[in-house]
């Protein structure tokens, strides 16, 4: 099924939430410890997600007008990538993904950089990202990747 992509509000917040928690929960957890996916899901209560909706850029996918997936950019850096487990592998998080590309591109981004969980590194591989370093926070071990953008038609003219 088809998605449509937009900027996300404040009052998704509540919805993004439900849209980590259960990625979280039921896909990571594959490759995490109860103790991480707990820790890490700390970060995307409703009011986190709201203050991380002021702060910088928010995507959210919706299939039907139910939200199913989300991915944010800080600048030069793509944050909090997820899709809902009954949503995965149908598009949504490259679709997700384009959206975040084409506003980087948009504000002059030449690379852009993510924290990949051990779960999506395959994923992120297939977009063209490539992996730079490993990291630990505790317990979560995360893969630092990244991917020169192609620059737009307006910079190839010039």
């Amino acid at each position: 099924m088809a998605c449509h992509i937009r900027l996300a509000t404040v009052d998704d917040a509540a919805e993004i939430s439900r849209v980590v928690l259960s990625a979280l929960h039921e896909s990571n957890a594959r490759d995490y410890a109860p103790e991480t996916i707990a820790r890490v899901a700390r970060s995307f209560t409703s009011d986190r997600v709201a203050a991380s909706i002021a702060e910088r850029q928010v995507f959210v996918a919706l299939e039907s007008g139910r939200p199913v997936g989300t991915a944010s950019r800080d600048g030069a850096v793509v944050r909090a990538v997820f899709v809902a487990p009954d949503a995965q592998r149908g598009g949504t998080g490259r679709a997700l993904m384009a959206a975040v590309e084409r506003a980087a591109e948009e504000a002059g981004v030449a690379a852009l950089t993510l924290q990949s969980s051990l779960t999506a590194v395959g994923f992120y591989d297939r977009l063209g990202y490539r992996a730079v370093r490993e990291t630990l926070h505790g317990e979560e071990r995360t893969i630092v990747m990244a991917k020169r953008l192609v620059p737009g038609e307006a910079d190839r003219r010039s």
